[in-house]
């Protein structure tokens, strides 16, 4: 089985035809054509129905190309990383952060530590906790940040920030004036949730059903930026980690206590067995020192 053959098969599986993975690869359709059948007969599979002079790739097919993507995205990692040692040396940095810290926070700690000063090719990247978590494993990233909601096995960990989640709103909202918003007064208004999955949600659903309450969620939404800028639009009230509410302050947002302790927790994953460079080191000491700054901003918009 050549690995050729498989390039191939990839591309006529993301062009959706022969002719245009032909274009794709620079080669004949022909050569496309031959280089199909070639697996089929080497791994023994119908991989496409020939209908009407066209490939209908079968249920085999788009299993194989799970594999497939799951391979070719490491080969481009190491193309990714040969690219950047010729153009920085080592100087490289790779950090990815769930959104409830990657949309303003991190932005804001990357930023004090000015990698362009530092000489430090930085990619940076937002996106799911577990998606953080299977990045680092996999020595995508040098450290990653997330949430506490899924498991963490094989890979060294610390805690980051755990502070409890503040209430958001508009200010023209009736909870506006209030100096805390109470269990009662939050499942009394229309609510913005985040995703069923989020583990706050859950915390915070569990403490409002030990009081026989339960929300009135409008809608539902991962992001807690996005929370935060429905509740401006006036579509109601959000439960949001504090951090992300720190950019929309000066919009106008307002923050309040809710009289019950739901915790926001994340952590810091970091690949077993491979020390930090110094800038990873220096990046997680600033990330700390923003973190005081934006809780100090967080404690005077509660006062």
């Amino acid at each position: 089985m050549e690995m050729r053959d498989i390039q191939i098969f990839r591309a006529v599986m993301q062009a959706g035809t022969t002719s245009k993975a032909a274009l794709l690869l620079d080669i004949s359709q022909p050569a496309v054509s031959q280089a199909i059948r070639r697996l089929e007969a080497d791994a023994d599979l119908r991989l496409f129905d020939r209908v009407r002079n066209r490939l209908v790739p079968t249920q085999e097919a788009d299993a194989l190309l799970v594999e497939v993507d799951r391979c070719f995205a490491g080969f481009e990692q190491i193309e990714h990383r040969i690219r950047s040692l010729k153009s920085f040396g080592v100087g490289r940095m790779t950090v990815g952060s769930l959104p409830a810290l990657g949309a303003g926070f991190m932005p804001r700690a990357i930023a004090a530590f000015n990698p362009t000063s530092r000489r430090v090719q930085m990619s940076f990247q937002i996106m799911s906790s577990r998606e953080v978590l299977q990045q680092v494993g996999a020595g995508q990233l040098d450290f990653g940040l997330m949430a506490d909601e899924i498991a963490v096995v094989g890979l060294e960990h610390s805690a980051f920030i755990e502070m409890p989640g503040v209430i958001v709103m508009a200010p023209g909202h009736p909870l506006a004036q209030c100096k805390t918003v109470s269990p009662e007064a939050l499942v009394g208004h229309d609510f913005i949730a985040l995703n069923p999955e989020d583990a706050s949600r859950r915390r915070l659903e569990s403490r409002l059903a030990e009081r026989g309450l339960a929300l009135r969620p409008v809608l539902e939404t991962p992001y807690a930026f996005s929370v935060c800028e429905l509740a401006l639009c006036g579509m109601g009230i959000g439960l949001i980690h504090p951090m992300t509410a720190v950019d929309y302050l000066p919009r106008g947002l307002i923050i309040k206590r809710l009289d019950i302790d739901v915790a926001f927790r994340s952590l810091l994953v970091f690949r077993p067995g491979k020390p930090l460079s110094q800038n990873a080191r220096d990046l997680l000491s600033l990330m700390r020192i923003q973190a005081e700054r934006d809780l100090a901003l967080i404690e005077a918009a509660l006062r």
